[in-house]
């Protein structure tokens, strides 16, 4: 029998509203996602993969369409609910890092368990594994500002992993990073999907960095233009033994 998918969406549109004008972003994107899957979501820019992803992450609403998340609607949840479930289920990589610059790396990895259920004086050791799984542990008491891009993009991860979430986001993570930085970040991402089943979704413009899941879905103009699995390309970075 098989399982559920994880995440579903069935004719899934928005549209963005500015007076009597109406932009649409998305329209009849239809697939599904099963627990332990590394799916890109590729396009060009302006093709509606990061407003995908807002609504994927329960981020936004759609306007039009289903979406399901572990076999429960987005609109069945209250809003205090959606933010339990991106803290407890959800880990988000963007670009941009986002971390706090003066906050060393274990404060940072740390903080996505102020909100949750787990014990604070566990907060320090589950900070402590997830660094440790992206090989960022010698710089565990150094200020985030101090670090490389690359750095910062592992910092990134690891704080995304910390409440050990069923699926990661990462939007355009290589993005601001040279190849070699890029590389060891998509093969931490590998490892995690390979050897800690955890389910990724890669959204991204770059071919070769799509290349790394074993399945891309391609959106053009807000629509699907195709979903495909591949034959995946590997790292073959340090950080994927």
């Amino acid at each position: 029998m098989t399982p559920d998918p994880l995440i579903e969406t069935k004719s899934l549109s928005k549209k963005y509203e500015e007076g009597e004008t109406y932009t649409p972003a998305l329209n009849d994107i239809t697939f599904s996602i099963h627990n332990g899957e590394f799916v890109s979501i590729m396009g060009p820019s302006g093709s509606g993969k990061s407003t995908l992803l807002h609504i994927l992450g329960f981020l936004d609403r759609q306007t039009g369409g289903t979406y399901k998340f572990d076999g429960r609607s987005l609109e069945s949840y209250a809003d205090e609910e959606l933010a339990g479930v991106r803290n407890k289920k959800m880990g988000f990589v963007f670009q941009a890092f986002n971390l706090l610059p003066r906050s060393t790396v274990l404060e940072n990895v740390r903080l996505p368990l102020l909100y949750s259920d787990i014990k604070e004086s566990l907060w320090d050791e589950k900070a402590k594994e997830a660094i440790d799984a992206v090989g960022l542990t010698q710089r565990i008491n150094h200020e985030a500002f101090k670090l490389s891009g690359g750095e910062k993009q592992r910092v990134a991860i690891a704080r995304a992993l910390v409440n050990d979430p069923q699926v990661i986001f990462a939007d355009e993570p290589t993005g601001n990073l040279d190849s070699k930085s890029g590389q060891a970040v998509i093969s931490i991402l590998e490892k995690l999907n390979i050897e800690k089943k955890h389910t990724v979704i890669l959204i991204t413009h770059e071919t070769e960095t799509a290349e790394h899941a074993e399945r891309i879905i391609r959106i053009v103009d807000g629509k699907v233009e195709s979903d495909k699995p591949v034959e995946r390309r590997r790292s073959g970075s340090e950080f994927y033994k």
